[in-house]
């Protein structure tokens, strides 16, 4: 069951995405020139998503993904074309129309099934793996934890998604994201520390079976992410690739607020 904080923040980001930042986003997430400050957040964004697909398996074939607020589908677009029974989900309708615009036919034998909705929605089922890149951002540690456990108790293998670092650099980055025009800012994100993360984390009975496999973060000027991968315990990597470094911290944090 969701938090009122939960919902008050979905309802925020609904109205963001779906009204207030169409143009803006729409324009991010595809090739159109853009600014030098948003190219640098569109080459961090291309990073982290190559960073979380990096911790999928190279095969996705037979298994079932969940990209937990999947924007315009890049993201899902990939893992289809490895393969995957993709449910993509974002409260956004017009995020939505946008991706499947976008979306043409699906070399690799996989599909998406693009929706509108709650990340969170147990009719959407269970799923070899989940993605969340930068959804999770603009929520409270107490309810990213909730969320995760939530699409943990459905989940068979692995959950990567992104977290908000409490860092002096990302403060500084708020600031200078207050310049934007209003209609350009999303709504706040919640720093979380790394001990933060793992504590509650640690409380959620339902997390009982994962453990926190690696790290990652991406810098690219006004873009600063960390992605975060919580492991099934007892399943194991894709044997096909090399695993990839731990780093030491955990956190991650969009343009303005996040990026989609």
């Amino acid at each position: 069951m969701t938090s009122p904080s939960y919902a008050a923040r979905r309802g925020q980001l609904e109205t963001y995405f779906d009204r207030t930042a169409v143009e803006a986003w729409s324009r991010l997430t595809s090739d159109a020139p853009v600014s030098r400050v948003r190219a640098t957040v569109r080459a961090g964004r291309d990073a982290m998503r190559e960073t979380l697909l990096s911790w999928l398996p190279a095969d996705l074939s037979g298994r079932r993904v969940l990209d937990a607020g999947c924007g315009t589908g890049a993201l899902s677009l990939e893992a289809a074309r490895r393969g995957a029974t993709v449910v993509a989900v974002d409260v956004s309708p017009t995020l939505i129309g946008l991706a499947r615009e976008r979306t043409g036919a699906i070399a690799g034998g996989g599909s998406i099934d693009f929706r509108v909705g709650d990340m969170l929605d147990p009719d959407l089922g269970s799923f070899d793996h989940v993605v969340a890149m930068d959804s999770l951002i603009h929520y409270s540690g107490h309810d990213i934890a909730r969320a995760l456990a939530e699409l943990g108790g459905r989940t068979r293998g692995a959950m990567v998604f992104t977290v908000a670092p409490r860092t002096a650099l990302l403060t500084l980055m708020h600031a200078a994201g207050k310049l934007f025009p209003q209609a350009d800012r999303a709504p706040a994100i919640v720093p979380i520390t790394t001990r933060g993360l793992a504590r509650r984390i640690a409380r959620e009975p339902d997390l009982a079976g994962f453990a926190l496999a690696r790290t990652h973060r991406v810098n690219s000027g006004f873009y600063l992410s960390n992605a975060v991968e919580l492991r099934r315990c007892g399943s194991s990597a894709d044997p096909r690739r090399a695993p990839s470094p731990v780093p030491a911290r955990v956190g991650a944090a969009g343009p303005e607020g996040g990026a989609r």
